[in-house]
């Protein structure tokens, strides 16, 4: 491989997440290879700071252990010594890396990799880094595109065919940005991120026709995040790809699997209500990269729009009848 991307991993307080993410880490091709960052934020308050020194305890374990097996080129610990917030300690810790370091691969610490992530990464920086189109390489898709049988997509109403998008490439293009297990290069990054501080700075310059696009029709609103305090990172770099008119090459079936989906805000519920359509093992053979002319791919994007429905949430049959009847008592006590 002609060169070898730097990792950089963000933690905060689940030790058995960071755990289990660092574990497959360093199963990777060319783990040894790879000089790995890690940022752990400092806690908010005496409870929060034992779980952070649990963290940091793991993570000086993983760092002997580095040192006496060389499974890692170098393992880097950054200690905040205060609590400045995921977004700050992305931003500043992707900047730290990439004033040191051509590109950069990003993991939170509940992302679990396959085996073949940094092989499949390494290659897409290679081969696209002189291509300003490309500017964000995702290692989770929302499509499971390898499978040639038919995925169910919807509440059992609709369904994707995959044979039909089938081809001899193991990758496509996209305007959407994964944030679980992706990577760029620094002079892009450098060129277009800026961490947006209100909602009319972000949009400046789009039209409503962008704002829809961007939301694939409203079906995506990944625009209400603007509303928050801090904007969070990963809708400033979707912004930020959209209006360079940049692409994101994403993977045919996910290389990463997020474990940390049960303690999230969207994600919690009984099995016998729901389940989460993008819970998927990660790919378990290698993906071999190759130039292709970056081009957005109208039919993966249709599939896209109706895979991010309901943030990929799938209700069973007694989880529809609730929902339908939570909604119509919403509207009546509304009334």
């Amino acid at each position: 491989m002609p060169m070898h991307s730097p990792v950089a991993m963000f933690v905060y307080n689940r030790a058995d997440n960071t755990r289990r993410t660092l574990e497959a880490l360093l199963q990777n091709k060319h783990a040894a290879e790879t000089d790995v960052y890690v940022f752990s934020d400092g806690g908010k308050d005496e409870r929060s700071w034992k779980t952070v020194n649990q963290v940091r305890a793991l993570l000086h374990e993983v760092e002997r252990q580095v040192a006496e097996t060389h499974a890692l080129k170098s393992l880097t610990i950054v200690e905040r010594p205060e609590n400045i917030y995921l977004e700050r300690n992305i931003i500043e810790g992707i900047s730290y890396v990439l004033d040191r370091h051509d590109t950069v691969i990003v993991l939170e610490d509940d992302i679990v990799t396959s085996p073949y992530f940094l092989d499949y990464m390494n290659q897409a920086f290679y081969i696209y880094k002189d291509d300003p189109v490309v500017m964000h390489v995702s290692g989770f898709t929302n499509l499971d595109l390898l499978n040639n049988e038919e995925e169910e997509i919807s509440n059992g109403e609709d369904a994707q065919d995959t044979q039909d998008v089938q081809d001899d490439d193991e990758f496509y293009f996209t305007p959407h940005m994964s944030g679980w297990g992706w990577g760029t290069w620094a002079h892009k990054w450098k060129a277009h991120f800026k961490h947006y501080q209100s909602r009319e700075e972000a949009l400046e310059g789009m039209t409503r026709e962008d704002c829809n696009a961007i939301q694939y029709d409203g079906v995506f609103p990944c625009l209400k995040s603007l509303d928050k305090d801090p904007i969070p990172w990963d809708i400033c770099w979707e912004i930020a790809i959209y209006k360079a008119g940049g692409l994101c090459i994403t993977p045919y079936h996910t290389l990463v699997r997020n474990i940390g989906l049960d303690s999230g805000t969207h994600f919690r519920g009984s099995r016998w209500l729901q389940h989460y359509e993008f819970d998927r093992e990660p790919l378990d053979h290698p993906i071999v990269v190759t130039f292709q002319t970056p081009r957005k791919d109208e039919k993966k994007e249709a599939l896209f729009k109706l895979a991010i429905r309901d943030w990929g949430i799938r209700y069973t049959w007694l989880g529809r009848i609730l929902r339908f009847a939570y909604k119509r008592y919403r509207k009546l006590t509304r009334k």
